[in-house]
């Protein structure tokens, strides 16, 4: 899981200050190491772990932190302010434009996931009553039309395709007509994945950006790339200007410290998270919320909602009034872990209960 030693590091060393009643300025600086080496060991960038620890360091000197009376905790709420920073501070939502359809890109690497996550995206924006329409525009990898097909048949949200031309300005075009007549609100184009040195490839992504003028410009990012995921980053933005950024595949055996990096080289935000392989794994990104999973305090608010999102708040009375008459059966024990399986796996549900 994404963060998952990093996390483990955090905790350790944050635990270790909550216990001290006293911390002196020599113990600040080897906690300060500790943490340093905590996120280059999960692949953050070398220029912002230095700029990171700088920030905590003046902070936790300059405000008589190691005279208080609870110093421990309060170098954890800087560490956490500070994480928080380095995520991107707020979340961020796409901005959908008032006279609509709203236009989105996305864009990225060969392998990073972009038509699931054409998917995954437009299943969560129709849940905000949005109509989505999904554009097939990669039309160079073998079967990329058919699996957003598939992708489209099981969301059961329509996907535009034009299999007689290559010329993905044309489709793209089509695509905004026939949204228009269909009374779709959003459109979701899927773009052929590339390296980020393909000339050609990121031209015509310039072209198509001209031709369409897409309201979000979004980069998906394969968090278990590494230092390369901070490349890529900075590339796209640099060459067409991203909005903002998905992070996919955050249920994988990653670090996770380069997701960390992107929004600090790019300056763009972190807008949604990928979490596993169903298509409703996906969620918008809260980076408070982020940076109290990986110090061990828990996400109390992603599980209500989760739950709320899952539980049917009728069947749920009609439950409770069988606990009151003692009725309650197996049937509604089984009905009860039927739903609890759709908020997702029980160890992704433990990472966000506080630890300390």
């Amino acid at each position: 899981m994404a963060f998952e030693g990093l996390s483990s590091r955090l905790q350790d060393i944050t635990r270790k200050l909550k216990g001290k009643a006293r911390i002196t300025e020599s113990d600040l600086k080897e906690v300060l190491r500790e943490v340093k080496l905590a996120l280059l060991e999960a692949d953050v960038n070398f220029k912002i772990v230095k700029d990171f620890i700088k920030v905590v360091e003046e902070k936790a000197l300059g405000q008589d932190v190691l005279k208080s009376l609870t110093p421990g905790q309060q170098v954890v709420k800087i560490v956490k302010d500070e994480l928080t920073e380095l995520l991107g501070g707020e979340e961020s939502r796409i901005n959908f434009t008032p006279n609509p359809p709203t236009i989105i890109m996305l864009v990225g690497l060969q392998g990073s996931g972009k038509t699931t996550t054409s998917g995954k995206l437009a299943n969560i924006i129709r849940k905000q009553g949005k109509k989505p329409l999904l554009v097939a525009c990669d039309v160079y990898r073998p079967a990329a039309i058919k699996q957003l097909q598939v992708v489209g048949k099981q969301l059961d949200i329509p996907v535009y395709v034009n299999e007689n031309t290559k010329d993905v300005k044309i489709i793209a075009k089509q695509a905004m007509s026939y949204a228009m007549s269909k009374m779709n609100d959003v459109i979701i184009i899927d773009t052929a994945g590339r390296l980020q040195i393909d000339e050609a490839l990121m031209q015509e992504l310039k072209d198509l950006k001209k031709d369409v003028k897409p309201h979000e410009i979004l980069l998906v990012v394969d968090s278990m790339t590494g230092q390369d995921a901070v490349n890529v980053a900075t590339t796209f933005n640099e060459e067409l200007g991203i909005d903002g950024i998905i992070l996919t595949k955050l249920d994988g055996d990653t670090r996770g410290g380069a997701a960390l990096s992107t929004k600090k080289v790019t300056g763009r935000p972190i807008k949604y998270i990928a979490t596993g392989e169903k298509l409703s794994d996906i969620e918008v990104f809260h980076p408070e919320r982020m940076a109290s999973r990986i110090l061990g305090m828990g996400d109390v608010l992603s599980i209500i909602e989760k739950a709320e999102e899952t539980f049917d708040i009728e069947e749920a009375e009609k439950l409770e009034k069988k606990l009151k008459k003692q009725s309650f059966d197996l049937e509604d024990y089984l009905s009860q872990l039927r739903q609890m399986k759709k908020m997702g796996s029980f160890s992704s549900l433990l990472k966000m209960i506080p630890r300390f």
